[in-house]
């Protein structure tokens, strides 16, 4: 009687409710990763964001609520290259049985080269995690996520490729136009002050210098010798403007700003997306308003 219970109550729920019974759950680490999983997997999947809009991966402490979220999902998707370093102790502590997805397969990973200023965990050559910059590396990310989801989910293969096909063609009408905005800037020109060291990626695809005194990752605390070089440097090339970031305090760059007479350029969008509402709530949007922001602070 129970089981003939359980099949008509199943029968009578309402279409949409079925479905949504059926969406294959996904975490991902921090909000940009959960932008492409949502594109590649529409409505046939349910992605939690583990670090959300304005958060800081490099420095987020995990929840109980976070084990939680892992212990019941298909895949957990992940950045790579070292990004999510409290991530291993949180798929232990959740028991959790899912696949883990590593987004950056693939992708040639950038060294931190001397003379960067570094994080207390890093050193010379030791690896960029911030290779989603690359609008190139961001189409690799993409085919990950959608090879994953196919493998767990095969019978909604078509659709995760459909999603994708059409999602890849964005990103590569997004890079164009960032090279087309960037185009007219002259190379000499192309010197960018941010906050840490966040566009290594960027700065090779696009071919701009990009100087922060803060290393990869955000922990850092540059010293002041750090800042001092920085502030010579802005001065003597005349570098035009420096940017805020949005996980970042903006006290310090204000203050180089100050002591340079360098304006502040805006705010650029490093390691996190924003709310709906913000300024930058997918990542196509993240980078058009970052280019946007660049080219002009640097055409000014």
């Amino acid at each position: 009687m129970i089981l003939v219970a359980l099949a008509v109550a199943s029968a009578i729920l309402p279409a949409s409710a079925q479905q949504d019974a059926r969406k294959l759950p996904v975490v991902a680490t921090f909000s940009i990763l959960a932008d492409f999983a949502r594109n590649i997997g529409g409505d046939r999947v349910d992605v939690t964001t583990l670090v959300g809009p304005n958060g800081d991966v490099h420095v987020y402490t995990p929840t109980t609520a976070d084990a939680e979220a892992i212990r019941n999902v298909s895949l957990v998707i992940i950045n790579g290259l070292g990004l999510e370093g409290w991530l291993p102790r949180l798929v232990k502590s959740s028991g959790s049985n899912a696949t883990t997805v590593v987004a950056t397969r693939g992708i040639a990973p950038r060294k931190v080269a001397a003379g960067e200023i570094l994080s207390r965990d890093r050193g010379v050559g030791s690896v960029d995690p911030h290779a989603w910059q690359s609008v190139a590396n961001a189409e690799i990310y993409v085919a990950n996520i959608r090879n994953a989801m196919v493998a767990a989910d095969p019978a909604n293969a078509a659709t995760y490729r459909a999603n994708t096909s059409a999602y890849l063609a964005k990103l590569e009408t997004l890079d164009r136009d960032v090279r087309e905005a960037l185009a007219p800037i002259p190379v000499e020109r192309r010197k960018v002050i941010s906050t840490h060291d966040a566009f290594g990626y960027f700065a090779a695809a696009y071919h701009v210098a990009f100087v922060a005194p803060e290393g990869v990752s955000t922990e850092t605390e540059p010293s002041a010798r750090d800042i001092a070089a920085i502030i010579t440097q802005i001065k003597k090339e005349k570098i035009p403007a420096v940017f805020l970031e949005n996980v970042s305090d903006p006290r310090l760059m204000r203050q180089i700003a100050s002591e340079t007479g360098a304006a502040i350029g805006g705010t650029l969008y490093s390691d996190s997306l924003t709310n709906e509402n913000g300024e930058a709530p997918s990542y196509i949007e993240m980078i058009r308003h970052n280019v946007k922001t660049i080219a002009s602070a640097l055409t000014n």
